[in-house]
């Protein structure tokens, strides 16, 4: 369950990181700043600070900085007016706009970093004697020998019948070459040894037809980590497959758009490939994640990060593409773009988003991730 709770903190701080990013750039160009906010809808809780009010909102469906002259119709203080977005020249909108995008793979980038160079991934090569996971069940539906004998995720084997052990691959010769036999193993549990007794079960051997001794745990792998240095080259890599799948994903969202709601009334397998996701759902893939690693974790979040970038970049309103494509063409054209023509746009693509909300929604309780 960290995993999940990891995931959705993660996704709540992309979210913050990424409107800091338009914060921190409209402030440094001189531009006014008034709200810093998570969530819409009504204020739950706020301080000032200078010009800027920060804040939580009732509906933590997202966020947003409110920079005053975004909307060339907000009618703005003649004081202020020179501070507005609307009257800085193409490259400084582009920057506030862009900064918050670029937030998304910078932290990507960090966080593949980390896991890649700090925590590291588990090598099956190594494994060592700590116990990983306890297998609950046999093939009939029985308790498996470890959970009849109590061993417990965490425990350290360190013998077999009084000999010591001084590696997995020790442990499992023991125990394959003793089906059906009770054994005794010594164990470390928080600092204590402990005598457990373990009647094992058998297995059949797929490939020889031999009856195999099983006990019911897996091992914890040792982390193999990357070099600082080449860390950097590998993390930057991992962002630009991500970018690639997101913008995959994104293009595969919007051709399967129909099918989705069609899949709601059936059973179509469309979502065996790409999917609407809630937070329901990336809760259970964080909790997955936590199984596979902390680095898995990590990069899940990273991969989280790049996609609400890629969105952000899609060039219509309310995303910040949408705002850089409006400069863009003010640029191109030196004329003022009518933003009461992109209203019906930008609402048409935000009942886009609740509907692709409410269908992940009802696809994360109704028809769950499989996660195997």
């Amino acid at each position: 369950m960290l995993g999940g709770i990891m995931v959705v903190v993660g996704f709540i701080a992309i979210l913050m990181i990424h409107e800091g990013g338009h914060l921190i750039a409209a402030k440094a160009l001189g531009m006014k700043a008034t709200k810093y906010f998570l969530g819409f809808g009504p204020t739950l809780w706020s301080f000032q600070r200078g010009e800027t009010e920060y804040g939580i909102k009732a509906v933590p469906a997202g966020g947003y900085v409110r920079i005053i002259g975004m909307n060339p119709l907000e009618e703005v203080p003649p004081e202020d007016e020179d501070r507005t977005y609307r009257v800085k020249p193409f490259w400084q909108k582009s920057v506030v706009v862009m900064a918050g995008i670029a937030t998304h793979f910078i932290l990507a980038f960090i966080l593949l970093w980390i896991a890649n160079v700090v925590v590291g991934e588990s090598d099956p090569d190594r494994p060592q004697l700590e116990v990983a996971h306890v297998v609950p069940e046999t093939e009939d539906g029985s308790p498996t020998a470890a959970v009849i004998a109590g061993i417990e995720e965490g425990d350290r084997v360190v013998d077999v019948n009084g000999v010591s052990i001084a590696t997995w691959d020790e442990l499992t010769s023991v125990l394959r070459a003793s089906p059906n036999e009770q054994i005794v193993l010594g164990v470390l549990r928080d600092g204590e040894r402990l005598q457990l007794s373990a009647a094992l079960t058998s297995r059949t051997d797929p490939a020889t037809g031999e009856e195999l001794g099983f006990l019911g745990v897996s091992p914890e792998f040792g982390k193999s980590r990357d070099n600082p240095i080449l860390g950097i080259g590998r993390a930057a890599g991992d962002v630009v497959f991500f970018t690639r799948m997101s913008a995959m994903g994104i293009w595969g969202f919007v051709t399967n758009f129909n099918n989705f709601i069609s899949a709601a009334f059936s059973n179509d397998d469309v979502l065996d490939d790409v999917r609407p996701v809630s937070v329901i759902g990336i809760t259970q893939l964080g909790a997955a994640s936590q199984r596979a690693g902390f680095n898995v974790t990590l990069g899940l979040i990273a991969y989280i990060s790049v996609f609400v970038g890629m969105v952000n970049t899609i060039p219509l309103y309310p995303f910040d593409g949408g705002h850089f494509a409006v400069a863009l063409y003010e640029k191109i054209t030196g004329r003022q773009a009518d933003v009461r023509k992109l209203i019906p746009v930008g609402a048409v693509v935000f009942f886009l988003m609740v509907v692709v909300g409410f269908l992940g929604i009802y696809f994360d309780i109704v028809r769950p991730i499989d996660l195997g």
